[in-house]
């Protein structure tokens, strides 16, 4: 009886939040409801990065933390044990996010604002609120005879890759958007999704159409870290990329692994890069998968700041399509890394999102404005 008790003890003192590495094991857990405690057991060193003067930049590169608010981002630096590598960015405005037809946005619409520079209706990837589809800044950088790429840690039929990559009127139309990725002009893709390239309804094979356009298509992360191809698109999970403790540091490499490729280019390039599954945890309310994201993500921005840094003429925007979860910090203490939060909201809420700036060009994204004008500052500095 005993035994018993003190089971189910256990079991409802994770379930009110209380268990630090609640929802570890399961992607996807309930969710789950109240005051939750996690305490960071990997804190990482930060160094002080100066970012590059100058006007104007050779190459912009756009990181997008899907759903990532002013909150993430503190909690996530408690948990650091107060650092990250964000801070670097001697920049920092506002952005609003609501789309064409609702106050909360959602990554469609969020995502293509910035994509294409204007409002869309909610659910839309990549095109105006009449469903068509629109120059991105991938198309742009292309027809100036720069490179692009496209990286992100979820499947590639999600919104926001398919906001940059591949244009649709609704989001869920999924075998759509993967079809779609034939026409995508990106010189390297990185993400998930490989069950919906192969194996499909209407008899296609998306791998072997991507090579006859000229792409290597590669199955996994090992392959994609050996190949030597200028033109790339890796499909390296079924689904999502892992978790960021089992996947290791593997977006801050694809996304190296990226940069280094665009930069054969002399003209210069246009890259996004999306923390994806920041969105999903803060949509299940999973304090520690959502922190273990955003501090993930964090790591890779460290890892391109001091790319950047040391090219000298590179950009580097840091922002969110919109927030999710209205996680709020109640208590914490950041000697041991370890943070109280409550959710307000299974879903996304319409608070303005930070946009972090480093490198040339830097000074043009202070200030309170559209998240339409995040791809006109870059379009204007990119002369494209």
């Amino acid at each position: 009886m005993k035994k018993l008790l003190l089971c189910a003890a256990a079991t409802a003192f994770c379930l009110l939040g209380m268990c630090p590495m609640q929802g570890h094991a399961q992607k996807k857990a309930p969710y789950v409801e109240g005051t939750q405690v996690w305490q960071w057991d990997k804190p990482y060193q930060v160094q002080k990065i100066e970012s590059p003067k100058g006007k104007r930049p050779k190459n912009v590169i756009l990181m997008i933390g899907d759903g990532m608010s002013l909150m993430h981002i503190y909690t996530a630096w408690t948990c650091n044990r107060g650092k990250l590598w964000i801070e670097n960015c001697p920049v920092v405005g506002l952005s609003k996010t609501y789309c064409q037809d609702r106050l909360i946005t959602d990554s469609g619409a969020g995502g293509t604002a910035m994509a294409i520079g204007q409002k869309t209706k909610y659910h839309m990837v990549g095109t105006d609120s009449l469903g068509h589809p629109q120059p991105t800044l991938v198309n742009l950088a292309k027809a100036k005879g720069k490179s692009a790429g496209i990286v992100a840690t979820c499947r590639l039929w999600d919104a926001t890759p398919a906001d940059f990559g591949s244009p649709n009127i609704d989001r869920e139309n999924e075998d759509d958007i993967v079809a779609g990725y034939t026409n995508c002009v990106a010189d390297y893709v990185c993400g998930g999704g490989a069950k919906k390239f192969v194996n499909r309804k209407d008899g296609r094979n998306i791998f072997n159409e991507l090579a006859e356009k000229g792409y290597t298509v590669v199955h996994s992360y090992p392959e994609l870290m050996q190949t030597n191809a200028d033109k790339i698109f890796a499909v390296t999970d079924s689904v999502d990329v892992p978790l960021p403790r089992d996947r290791g540091d593997r977006l801050a490499q694809t996304s190296l692994k990226g940069l280094n490729v665009l930069n054969k280019n002399k003209k210069g390039f246009f890259m996004m890069i999306e923390g994806s599954q920041l969105d999903d945890y803060g949509h299940f309310n999973q304090l520690g998968l959502l922190m273990e994201e955003t501090l993930d993500f964090d790591q890779a921005i460290g890892e391109v700041l001091k790319w950047a840094a040391a090219d000298g003429n590179t950009l580097v925007v840091i922002t969110a399509d919109h927030e999710t979860g209205g996680p709020t910090l109640v208590a914490g203490d950041k000697e041991k890394g370890e943070v109280r939060v409550h959710f307000s909201t299974r879903d996304h809420s319409g608070v303005m999102v930070p946009v972090y700036a480093f490198g040339p060009g830097s000074q043009e994204f202070t200030g309170i404005y559209e998240n339409t004008d995040i791809f006109w500052k870059i379009k204007k500095l990119l002369k494209l």
